[in-house]
């Protein structure tokens, strides 16, 4: 393996810090510990819709200043879920516009009464834009839906006797083509055919848009002067693994902080002081991906311990970071971890489940993992959104590398590659970068899934989205995926990594399998040639119906499918050898569609 001297990694180190852009607060996963308690608020929620032609009464009529079931009948909603699937309302399924929920929280007394303790309502998602209350008082909004958001509330209860509170979100699922992703209300004026009002979303991608508070809801406290944020970045000299850090403490200047790093059996192998350093770590176990190493997904927990002294008397903060010491690289025709050539033999895939729609579920998210590693799959691309924290958990623990992808999916619209979309893109960017840098699984960004990089704007658009990812995150490659021709591309001149997906004798040449081989080899060496960058077939094969059997094969025959996966293999295998450095097939599972609500079948 490849070694670069610890003085080089370093400074490398270094320099990378001091030009990456500099993420405002910190969006460190709520753990428990000495310091920090955290409160569970999934269940049911009383929950509306607000059916009015506007959508707009809940506003009108102050929802959020009174128990929700004032307002008129309240459904219970199971959270976290997609509200869409739950009930027999077909109405609320394919409802467009705001939705209400609420939930009273009763709230341990001490973190009422303790001035000194810090409360906050963090969201897991809430798809797509939120605002929030509590006992009546509007707390935050957020736009997007697939990344969490906080509210410090800890003012709101604790300004008297106060045992209970009010937690009120109201959700707007509407996609415009500013949104991320992007999406279209059309309406139907035509009378003799619809009624007055009448409209619909419409979408340029192929999953169906469930909506509600998809992910965990909970409280969780700090001390009022905290671990606010830390960034860690991980290098490897000869046998010594290095470990980088910086940390961020909030409510004080005042501190003094404690750092030690444990292997997996509790022993600590090195330790720090202060906000940003490095540990050095002799005979380092590295993080590898599940199937490459004996020993895969070694963890390292990061220990932080902070003291303050503060008017109140003196506090104490303690958080404790998995760490996993592993290094990415990419050459013209090579992905590298710890050195080595990796591919992705992987799988793209949704959160879609039955009932629960995007609902965060532990069983499904295991027995997803567990048919993971029997396919012997190594990785998969979040598409076309991020996933769950606790996804990404299990991926850093299993050793399942992770091309996390943001929810650029469907920009195909001219006026989505304008400066208003461009800002929110850069956002979410950002909130992507703050919440998943830490994850050793993590190893590629991806900005966007199949856009119209064809376009004239889309040449700034994608250079300004890549660059400034690269400049929140310096130590990995940026991608997006295309389906475009070679020769007009305008944002893959800007990628680290070519992402192509291609569907031949699918979606083109349907039913004419002999033409794969040339047409996907062609590809291959177009795209190559052009940029000499590694390559990934990002998505590729076919629909099939379980026990449907044609032989000579047709399309949808289990035998037409297994005839176009042996193709493409033949293919990829012989490029491998080259610069396709992985594969990743659609689908891993059923999702479902946003066409006649049907939902497909898994490859």
């Amino acid at each position: 393996m490849a070694r670069t001297p610890a003085w080089c990694w370093a400074a490398l180190c270094a320099l990378l810090w001091a030009s990456a852009l500099a993420l405002q607060g910190g969006m460190l996963y709520p753990r428990e510990s000495p310091s920090r308690e955290r409160k569970e608020l999934d269940g049911l929620w009383s929950f509306r819709a607000d059916l009015s032609s506007a959508r707009r009464r809940g506003f009108v009529e102050q929802w959020y200043q009174r128990p929700l079931r004032e307002s008129g009948p309240t459904l219970d909603m199971p959270v976290p879920s997609s509200f869409n699937d739950v009930g027999q309302d077909g109405q609320l399924r394919n409802f467009v516009g705001w939705v209400w929920y609420e939930r009273e929280v009763v709230l341990p007394e001490r973190w009422t009464q303790d001035l000194r303790t810090r409360v906050v309502l963090r969201i897991g998602s809430a798809h797509y834009y939120a605002i929030v209350w509590v006992n009546g008082v509007h707390v935050a909004e957020h736009e997007g839906g697939h990344l969490p958001f906080e509210a410090d509330i800890s003012k709101l209860v604790q300004t008297g006797p106060l045992s209970s509170c009010r937690v009120t979100i109201a959700i707007n699922n509407t996609l415009t083509p500013h949104t991320l992703p992007p999406g279209t209300i059309l309406y139907k004026t035509d009378t003799s055919k619809y009624p007055k009002g009448y409209f619909v979303q419409d979408t340029n991608f192929d999953f169906f848009n469930y909506a509600g508070l998809h992910r965990p809801v909970l409280l969780y406290t700090t001390p009022t002067v905290y671990i606010n944020d830390i960034t860690v970045t991980t290098g490897v000299d000869q046998d010594t693994g290095l470990v980088n850090y910086q940390i961020v403490i909030q409510g004080s200047q005042h501190f003094e902080l404690q750092v030690r790093l444990l292997d997996m059996e509790g022993n600590v192998v090195a330790q720090g002081t202060g906000d940003e350093g490095q540990l050095q770590v002799p005979n380092a176990h590295l993080w590898w991906p599940y199937l490459m190493h004996e020993d895969p997904a070694y963890l390292y927990s990061l220990e932080v311990r902070m003291k303050a002294q503060t008017g109140m008397g003196p506090m104490t903060d303690f958080y404790t970071l998995p760490v996993g010491i592993r290094t990415v690289a990419v050459t013209e025709s090579q992905f590298l971890i710890n050195g080595k050539p990796f591919y992705f033999h992987g799988v793209n895939k949704h959160e879609d489940s039955d009932i629960r729609g995007k609902g965060f579920d532990w069983a499904l998210l295991q027995k997803d993992f567990n048919l993971l590693r029997w396919l012997g799959a190594n990785s998969f691309r979040t598409s076309h959104y991020p996933y769950a924290e606790e996804v990404m958990q299990l991926c850093d623990r299993y050793g399942i590398v992770v091309i996390d992808e943001c929810p650029g999916v469907g920009i195909v619209l001219a006026e989505s590659f304008g400066n208003v979309s461009l800002q929110h893109h850069l956002q979410v960017m950002e909130e992507m970068v703050r919440r998943d840098k830490n994850h050793p699984a993590v190893v590629m960004w991806s900005v966007a899934n199949e856009p119209s990089s064809s376009l004239q704007p889309a040449g700034y658009y994608f250079k300004t989205v890549i660059t400034h990812t690269k400049a929140l995150d310096p130590s990995r490659p940026v991608t997006f995926v295309t389906n475009s021709n070679y020769a007009m591309d305008l944002g893959v001149p800007y990628v680290d990594v070519i992402c192509v997906n291609s569907y031949y004798s699918w979606y083109h040449d349907y039913g004419h399998l002999e033409v794969i081989e040339l047409q996907l080899r062609t590809q291959f060496e177009n795209w190559h040639r052009a940029y000499q960058k590694p390559i990934i077939q990002s998505e590729y094969g076919a629909e099939t119906i379980p026990g449907l059997h044609e032989d000579p094969p047709l399309m949808f025959s289990e035998e037409y499918q297994k005839n176009l996966l042996a193709r493409y293999h033949a293919v990829l295998d012989e490029k491998r050898k080259e610069y396709v450095v992985g594969e990743l097939i659609w689908n891993f599972a059923d999702f479902m569609t946003n066409q006649c609500n049907q939902v497909l079948d898994s490859v």
